[in-house]
C-alpha cells in the first residue's frame, strides 16, 4: 500500500509541478540588433534591427537604418532570429505519461465527438510541452484523436499557467478521420471490407447534421450544433486522409456539402492528387518527414522529398509530427523541416513549412508565423541555423514579447550529469 501511495505521489509531482513559472507580461521595449533575421515568408535580412514592445513587433529592418534604439538592446551579431515554430495536429499536453491512463486524455469513447473540445483537457504545466521551447517550437494546434469525428482542436502558446492563458485561437477546427481502404497492423496488410459502409456513415452523419441545423433545432443535439461553424465556413474541417482514393473522395465529400474551408492532414499520397488539391485551393498538413514509405513500391526517400513535390505543385503545405512517440518527437519539428532542404527545398522554403504556411493554414497568420511589424513578438535567437540540430542552440526566446524560460527537466539533468562527468 505504501508503494502505491508513493507512486501516486510521484506521478502527481511529475504532472502537477513540472513547468517553469510562466514569464510576466512585457513591460519594457526590447531591441535585437545585428542578427540575420529569417522573416518566415522567404525573405532574409542580414544585419537586422528588430524592436518590440507591448508584445508586438514595432520595427524590423536593416541595422544600418538611423533610428533610435528602444529599451534593452540585445547584441545578436553573428546569430539568427526566427519566428516561433508552430506544431499543427499535435496531442501535446493531452498525454503526459503513456503508461499512466490517468494522464492520457487524447481521445474520447465513441465514433462521433465533434462537440469534444481538446482545449479544456490541455495540461499547460506538462513537462513534455516545456521541452519544446529550447528547440524553438512555441505554439501548437492541440488536436484530439479517435473515431470518425474526434473533436475540436485549439491553438495554444507554450508558456502559460493554464489552458485559458495558453489559448491563442479557440475551437479553430473540427477533425474528421477518413477511413482507409487497407488496414495495416504489425506489418500485415488487409483489405478494409467496411470502407464503403464507413464512408456512407460519414455522409449520413453530415446529412443529418445539415438537416438539423437547417431546421428548428429541437430537441437540442450538441454534436450537430458543434458542426455549425464547419457548414457556414467560420470553422475549418481538417480531414485526416493518406490514400489517393481517400483524398479524392474526401474532397468530393466536401464539395457535396459545400464545405469551403477544408485541410488535408497526413496526405501520404497527396503527391498523386496535386491538381485536384490546387484547383480546390486545399492546403496539406503533411505527414512526418522522418517516416518510412507507405507502400513497398514507393521510392525509399518519398517522405523526405514529399514537401518539395507538393511545393513545386503550388500547394500550401505545413509539417506535422503525428506518429510514434509524437509528443516527444514534436521537439524535432525544425529538423524535419531541415531534412526537406537536403531533398530540394531552400532553407527559407523549409522554414515556411513550420512558420508562415502553418499560421496561414491555422488561420493565425495576422499575428503569428513571420517577423513583421504589428505581429506578435513570438520569436527566438539561435546561435546558428535553427533547422540543423548541431547549431540550433537557442539563447533567448519570446512569446508575445515575454522573455520565456528555456529551462526544462532535460536541461536540469544535463547540468547535473555534466558535472559528474567533469569529476
Amino acid at each position: 500500500m505504501k508503494k502505491t501511495i508513493t507512486l501516486l505521489y510521484t506521478l502527481c509531482c511529475l504532472i502537477s509541478f513540472a513547468q517553469q513559472t510562466p514569464a510576466p507580461e512585457q513591460t519594457k521595449a526590447i531591441t535585437i540588433e545585428g542578427a540575420t533575421a529569417h522573416i518566415g515568408n522567404g525573405e532574409v535580412i542580414e544585419n537586422a534591427l528588430i524592436m518590440f514592445e507591448g508584445g508586438k513587433i514595432t520595427y524590423i529592418g536593416s541595422a544600418l537604418t538611423k533610428i533610435a534604439r528602444k529599451g534593452e538592446v540585445i547584441n545578436a551579431k553573428g546569430k539568427h532570429v526566427y519566428p516561433g515554430f508552430i506544431a499543427p495536429n499535435t496531442t501535446l499536453g493531452l498525454v503526459e505519461i503513456d503508461a499512466v491512463r490517468a494522464s492520457d486524455d487524447d481521445a474520447e469513447m465513441g465514433l462521433w465527438n465533434p462537440n469534444v473540445r481538446s482545449l479544456i483537457a490541455y495540461n499547460a504545466e506538462s513537462k513534455v510541452v516545456e521541452s519544446m521551447r529550447p528547440n524553438g517550437v512555441l505554439l501548437g494546434q492541440i488536436t484530439p484523436r479517435g473515431g470518425f469525428l474526434s473533436g475540436t482542436s485549439s491553438i495554444v502558446q507554450f508558456d502559460a499557467w493554464n489552458w485559458e492563458d495558453a489559448a491563442v485561437k479557440v475551437n479553430d477546427a473540427a477533425h474528421l478521420n477518413w477511413p482507409r481502404t487497407f488496414r495495416r497492423r504489425r506489418g500485415n496488410v488487409s483489405v478494409n471490407k467496411d470502407y464503403d459502409k464507413q464512408t456512407e456513415q460519414i455522409t449520413t452523419y453530415f446529412t443529418n447534421a445539415k438537416a438539423y441545423l437547417g431546421g428548428d433545432k429541437t430537441p437540442t443535439h450538441l454534436p450537430f450544433e458543434s458542426l455549425s461553424g464547419v457548414f457556414n465556413g467560420s470553422q475549418k474541417l481538417f480531414i485526416h486522409a493518406d490514400e489517393e482514393k481517400g483524398i479524392i473522395e474526401a474532397v468530393n465529400f466536401a464539395k457535396t456539402f459545400n464545405l469551403k474551408n477544408i485541410v488535408i492532414v497526413g496526405g501520404a499520397e497527396a503527391y498523386k492528387t496535386t491538381k485536384l488539391l490546387k484547383d480546390n485551393n486545399i492546403p496539406v498538413v503533411l505527414m512526418r518527414t522522418h517516416s518510412l514509405p507507405d507502400l513497398d513500391d514507393n521510392d525509399y526517400d518519398l517522405p523526405y522529398k514529399m514537401a518539395k513535390l507538393l511545393t513545386d505543385a503550388g500547394l500550401t503545405i505545413a509539417l506535422e509530427t503525428n506518429g510514434s512517440m509524437e509528443r516527444m518527437n514534436t521537439r524535432n519539428l525544425p529538423f524535419y523541416a531541415g531534412t526537406t532542404v537536403a531533398y530540394g527545398l531552400t532553407k527559407e522554403q523549409a522554414l515556411q513549412l513550420i512558420t508562415l504556411n502553418t499560421a496561414k493554414i491555422l488561420g493565425i497568420d495576422t499575428n503569428y508565423g513571420s517577423l513583421e511589424s504589428g505581429k506578435s513578438a513570438t520569436l527566438f535567437i539561435s546561435e546558428g541555423d535553427a533547422l540543423d540540430m548541431r547549431t540550433n542552440i537557442i539563447s533567448e526566446a519570446f512569446i508575445d514579447g515575454r522573455s520565456i524560460s528555456l529551462e526544462t527537466h532535460q536541461t536540469t539533468l544535463w547540468k547535473r550529469y555534466s558535472k559528474k562527468l567533469e569529476n
